[in-house]
């Protein structure tokens, strides 16, 4: 098949670079069309904003093509997007590169006269549930640029089921808007060629450790985790945690001091060691040499750490959230995610692993699955 006749699909990369899920999401999304049967490839046009360029570097795609581009800010593009009739974020890219589809889609000031399919995506509505860990402004925006969204776009993703019915019971939906369920998969490549001595040694970690790889904000629930190893530690059982995901920018972060504070107290300088934001290759290589992945959080749209848990078969103990549900299924350890007791009993009687059973469907077959249900998102 000659290039020209590929589909052409245009990836909007334009995130802040802070948001760690946002960026692997976007890049597994174009890894993950590499599962498809050549002749079904489309032209995966990256449309980037520069600041991004290294994570771009990452993907290896056989028919992809860098856009460089300076997007407009959020206030003008939607001023300006309103005022001309036109979607001033990707109108012009559409027309000069010739896409027949732009996914996501977060910015949607006015409906579109263009003969494509332009395909919203919104992670999840965690501020309607924790409104206090936002801004006032931030809300306010976040409920904008929804209402914006369910006003003007044909199709918008979700990551899960748990997302859509949150969708339905806090917004209007128009029946004009095809709401689409497509579950993000973990890719799993350029692994560290170290072995498990190796990377124990080069994080300084015991035998046995349990990993928690979350950025620290307040939804994700760190604390659960560590007062149920200080309870343990009372009763004289030592367990250890790893813990990676990037440093708040705010040396005072009352959060990070609230995790301090349960740390010194109990002493368990020991027990749980900060390891900060490593190589993403060094983090999935630890996870994959886990007892097992603590997923503690409050909220979730769909956890990107228990898609990278399932990709390298490493057993997940999460808190009982639909969404968690839903991902992990019977297969998943459950405890309340504000219940210290439940996830004590848990990590006390916690079994070693056994590498040689396999947890979830096979690695291939996910990631096969996943890119033909995200292609139909786009040539539906």
């Amino acid at each position: 098949m000659k290039n020209k006749e590929r589909f052409r699909l245009g990836i909007v990369f334009n995130f802040n670079p802070k948001w760690t899920g946002g960026l692997i999401y976007i890049m597994n999304v174009v890894k993950t069309l590499n599962f498809l049967e050549d002749h079904d490839k489309p032209t995966v046009v990256v449309l980037l904003n520069p600041a991004l360029q290294k994570y771009v570097d990452q993907i290896e795609y056989p028919y992809l093509e860098i856009v460089p581009h300076t997007f407009p800010s959020v206030y003008k593009g939607y001023l300006f997007s309103i005022l001309q009739n036109k979607n001033l974020f990707v109108h012009d890219l559409v027309i000069n590169h010739k896409l027949e589809a732009i996914f996501p889609m977060h910015d949607y000031p006015v409906k579109s006269k263009l003969e494509i399919k332009l395909v919203s995506w919104y992670a999840d509505l965690q501020h309607q549930y924790y409104p206090q860990f936002f801004t006032k402004r931030k809300v306010i925006e976040r409920n904008a640029r929804i209402r914006f969204i369910l006003k003007n776009s044909k199709d918008m993703v979700v990551s899960s089921q748990a997302v859509k019915d949150d969708f339905l019971k806090f917004f209007k939906i128009p029946k004009s808007l095809n709401i689409h369920i497509y579950h993000f998969v973990s890719i799993i490549d350029n692994l560290p060629d170290l072995n498990f001595e190796e990377i124990k040694a080069k994080y300084q970690l015991s035998n046995d450790y349990f990993m928690i790889s979350n950025q620290f904000h307040k939804h994700k629930n760190h604390k659960v985790a560590f007062e149920a190893v200080a309870k343990l530690k009372e009763k004289g059982i030592e367990v250890s945690v790893a813990v990676t995901g990037r440093f708040p920018e705010k040396p005072e972060s009352e959060y990070m001091q609230e995790l301090h504070d349960i740390i010194n107290k109990n002493e368990l300088q020991s027990s749980v060691k900060f390891l900060g934001l490593i190589p993403r290759g060094d983090q999935l290589l630890l996870m994959k040499f886990a007892k097992a992945i603590l997923q503690p959080s409050l909220f979730e749209g769909w956890s990107t750490v228990i898609e990278d848990a399932k990709s390298l078969q490493v057993p997940v103990i999460a808190a009982n959230l639909n969404v968690n549900m839903e991902q992990l299924e019977e297969r998943g350890t459950y405890f309340e995610p504000h219940n210290v007791a439940q996830l004590v009993s848990i990590l006390e009687n916690y079994p070693d692993r056994d590498y040689t059973k396999p947890l979830y469907d096979s690695y291939e077959n996910r990631m096969k699955n996943a890119a033909y249900e995200l292609l139909s998102v786009f040539k539906a």
